[in-house]
């Protein structure tokens, strides 16, 4: 038996080609991340908003705990 694991993950790089746009008929947003194998995120329009919240958080986490190491080192 083989076991399939519950979470997907996607290594985004500063070099990882990067695609967006709106599906109005479905009322939400494909990003795809790769070219030759893309894997796509479908965004909900009513779940944009957290979506970026949750980003934008993350990103002050990071330049929180860089700004920490840099001052403890």
């Amino acid at each position: 038996m083989v076991r399939v694991r519950d979470l997907v993950q996607v290594h985004v790089t500063a070099d990882l080609p990067i695609r967006s746009r709106a599906l109005p008929f479905a009322n939400r947003v494909e990003v795809r991340f790769g070219k030759a194998f893309p894997v796509a995120l479908l965004v909900d329009e009513e779940a944009l908003v957290r979506l970026g919240a949750a980003i934008e958080a993350a990103k002050v986490e990071l330049r929180d705990a860089s700004g920490q190491e840099s001052a403890e080192g």
